[in-house]
């Protein structure tokens, strides 16, 4: 039996100050403003704090660094267009404090080694390139000259341009990541993963499976008109806080909304809207009319549940079903069979309750179906999405107004990432549209994702990672498999805003390149530039920075690619890096010749508000796929099996950080306050598992390879046991803490994502680490 430990940081354990609340009961209102603004005067000061935050989300300002959510139309936006944790977001960024290099002089990375992500994103922003040398205890300041060489010298070294990782976070824009998959793409490789092989990868697969498009199918506009909303796998209080004002407007309008989640989460139980005197001073709006406390891994047997009862029901829209979709009558005869046992085993529901949602589902003229993480990351993720679909396709909900599949992605950028070309499996006509505009031909052979470039790594096929953005070593599942890959490259080269564990955990050698932030004015070429975002409506913008950047040594992300790309494949390349960093509109102008539907790119986004890319089912009702319409899909209903003893573990966010970013040690909504090393488990399954509420254990993974047969364990040391409502069987801890867990073979099918919201663990009592000690504090936290 393989077995993987990682032990946990010195001052991740510490927790003696841990105090548990009855948490929240609403979220947003005046806490959520005073905890924003307490952070930004904290690290930005009253006029830098005021400056920012009120460029933030506007038409002539920048895009929020945090979630993807849409922007309303300009003229419809508030002064004050931001979330709590958008404003955190800023404040990480826009921080005063300085990381330089007599910190790194004062600290060896072996100390830093031993530091939490959250100590570490605490020190503030990197002011100067830095570098790592082979045998070196500390990282010294290094030029950018000298850096851009250093990575094309051990470029030019290797066997092949595979055995390098380009990896891409979802923070950078479209004109950094069009740059930066034509310079992978140039030099021979596609080689291409980003973070949404960790997040949205299922939907991606499963989306373009059922209606040709791997993006979501509606609009801001359509969340108002919707009449019920389908909110599955997702927490918007604290993911995407934003959503709840829409959420809110679409209540003013009658809509009904159904809430799909273990979790009660506060978010969606009530809102109290800081832009309005009922949200400040009043009651708030109640917002979700039906939850339905699913079982971790069981929304494909309620959404097959739901399909089969509006089947039985003939609430069906006959005319879309004959006029626009492919195999319903597989689809129907494969309900007909439908096991119930199985729907109530898998999800912990009771028919009452499954059949209360697809009466409202049934009833509904337009319905809106959203989800996140809690739907795509697990090993029958993509079939999940395809059923979400096949429930929509059922009633027309696709192409007509307040109705469509609403994907909710997680990180500002990352699908206009995509959409500019970052992705290992890029389509051939892109490419060939891509070698048409610029000269180059572009490799065809698929390249690695995310879970295959840990492994090309970890058995030394790939020596080289390069990351823009992001903090991969943290965010990657399996952390000691990906630490030991990391450490057994010749050469790691992070391109960051500020210090995180992936620059601490490094290869032989390793290279932190600064880079401006989304606040900050880019003066690249001598210059005011912009840059474009798209949010996870289509919708394309431009973002411009207020603040001077954080050192004057830092450079655009543009101008980082243009640097190592001309440093790699020499002045006289076919592509003129230096006029694309010298004008990111001629970027704009390559961008309107490849990317399909983004014809006029340059001059659309100088539109206040952007433009919304094409996307035919939305818009004609047009579906790209083999069979040229919306197809259905006819899956088993998936039910894991957890071993007797064991708890199926779903890794989340706490409402203090965002991805692997950690604001603060405080869960407000959960009210677990001053640590994370928690694990959240029903009381009744404490008691039977003879745990000690507020005691500690050792969280072990347990998986079974299916193709080997080999069994295996990992352990994530010292967390405490907090009780907490929730499906029996079903805990949830947060990660990274709980990343170590996560096997990297453990991955959805198809689209080879991990699977982070299904990891079979037991629990096992430990001593407290030393010098820590208990709290008086009441253990069991209600649910809002």
């Amino acid at each position: 039996m393989a077995f993987w430990h990682r032990e946990a940081p010195v001052d991740d354990v510490d927790e003696g100050d841990l105090t548990l609340s009855d948490g929240m009961h609403s979220a947003a209102g005046p806490v959520a403003v005073g905890v924003a603004m307490k952070r930004g005067l904290e690290q930005m000061g009253v006029r830098r704090t005021a400056g920012t935050l009120l460029r933030l989300n506007q038409v002539e300002g920048f895009d929020c660094q945090g979630c993807a959510w849409p922007d309303p139309a300009p003229g419809h936006r508030h002064a004050a267009e931001f979330c709590e944790n958008g404003a955190k977001a800023v404040t990480e960024e826009a921080t005063k404090r300085r990381v330089t290099p007599e910190f790194f002089a004062a600290h060896p990375v072996a100390e830093l080694a031993e530091r939490t992500d959250y100590w570490l994103g605490q020190q503030g922003r990197i002011t100067h390139p830095m570098v790592l040398r082979e045998g070196a205890s500390h990282y010294v300041p290094i030029s950018w000259d000298d850096a851009a060489a250093m990575f094309a010298e051990t470029m030019a070294g290797l066997g092949s341009p595979d055995e390098a990782i380009f990896y891409t976070s979802g923070r950078v824009s479209n004109e950094a990541a069009f740059a930066y998959q034509l310079m992978v793409r140039s030099l021979g490789t596609n080689n291409l993963p980003d973070c949404s092989n960790m997040c949205h990868e299922s939907t991606s697969v499963g989306l373009a499976q059922a209606i040709g498009v791997g993006k979501g199918s509606v609009s801001l506009e359509d969340l108002y008109r919707a009449d019920v909303i389908v909110v599955a796998g997702q927490n918007p209080g604290t993911n995407h806080p934003r959503m709840l004002s829409a959420l809110e407007e679409a209540k003013k309008n009658g809509a009904k909304i159904i809430a799909i989640n273990p979790l009660k989460e506060t978010g969606l139980v009530k809102f109290r809207n800081p832009q309005t005197p009922r949200g400040m001073v009043g009651p708030g709006t109640e917002i979700a009319d039906l939850h339905l406390p699913v079982r971790v891994n069981g929304d494909l047997a309620l959404f097959q549940a739901i399909g089969a009862l509006l089947v039985e029901w003939d609430a069906l829209d006959h005319d879309f079903l004959a006029r626009h979709t492919a195999g319903y009558e597989e689809y129907r005869d494969h309900l007909g069979s439908l096991d119930w046992d199985a729907v109530l085993r898998a999800t912990g529901l009771s028919r009452e309750q499954v059949t209360e949602a697809a009466r409202m589902i049934a009833g509904s003229s337009a319905t809106i179906y959203c989800w996140a993480m809690g739907v795509t990351q697990h090993r029958n993720a993509v079939a999940t999405v395809r059923e979400i679909a096949n429930v929509a396709f059922l009633r027309g909900d696709i192409g007509k107004p307040g109705a469509g599949l609403c994907p909710v992605r997680g990180h500002s950028n990352v699908q206009g990432d995509r959409t500019m070309g970052i992705w290992e499996k890029m389509p051939g006509s892109f490419l060939d549209a891509l070698d048409a505009a610029t000269g180059i031909t572009s490799p065809r052979e698929h390249g690695l994702d995310t879970v295959d470039s840990i492994r090309a790594m970890a058995e030394g096929r790939a020596k080289v990672f390069l990351g823009m953005g992001g903090n991969f070593v943290s965010a990657a599942p399996d952390t000691a498999v990906t630490e030991e890959a990391f450490r057994g490259a010749q050469l790691t080269v992070h391109v960051s805003t500020k210090l995180n564990r992936s620059h601490v955990v490094h290869a032989r050698q390793a290279l932190i390149l600064p880079t401006m932030g989304r606040s900050e004015k880019d003066l690249t070429g001598g210059v005011v530039q912009r840059v474009t975002v798209e949010d996870s409506m289509s919708a394309v913008h431009a973002s411009h920075g207020p603040l001077e950047p954080a050192s004057p040594h830092l450079r655009s992300e543009v101008d980082i690619v243009c640097l190592l790309a001309t440093a790699c494949l020499g002045e006289d390349h076919v592509v003129d890096w230096p006029r694309l960093r010298a004008d990111y509109t001629e970027i704009r102008r390559l961008i309107a010749q490849v990317v399909p539907g983004a014809a006029a790119y340059a001059e659309k986004v100088d539109a206040p508000g952007g433009f919304v890319l094409p996307h035919g089912p939305r818009d004609t009702r047009t579906f790209p796929t083999e069979a040229g319409k919306a197809t259905f899909a006819a899956s088993p209903i998936d039910v894991l099996h957890v071993p007797e003893g064991r708890l199926l573990l779903q890794t989340l966010r706490s409402h203090d950080q965002f991805n692997t970013t950690i604001y603060g040690l405080d869960d407000r909504y959960r009210g677990i306050k001053g640590g994370r090393r928690v694990v959240m488990v029903h009381p009744d399954d404490a008691a039977d598992l003879g745990l000690e509420v507020g005691g500690w254990v050792d969280l072990v993974s347990e998986w079974t390879d299916t193709e080997t047969g080999e069994a295996s364990e990992r352990r994530a040391p010292w967390f405490r046991v907090v009780a907490y409502d929730q499906p029996r069987g079903c805990a949830a801890a947060y990660y990274p803490e709980t990343n170590p867990l996560v096997p990297l073979g453990s991955t959805a099918l198809e689209s080879n994502c991990p699977t982070s919201k299904s990891v079979i663990v037991r629990l096992e009592r430990v001593d407290a680490p030393t010098g820590v000690v208990g709290s008086d504090a009441g253990w069991v936290v209600p649910t809002a």
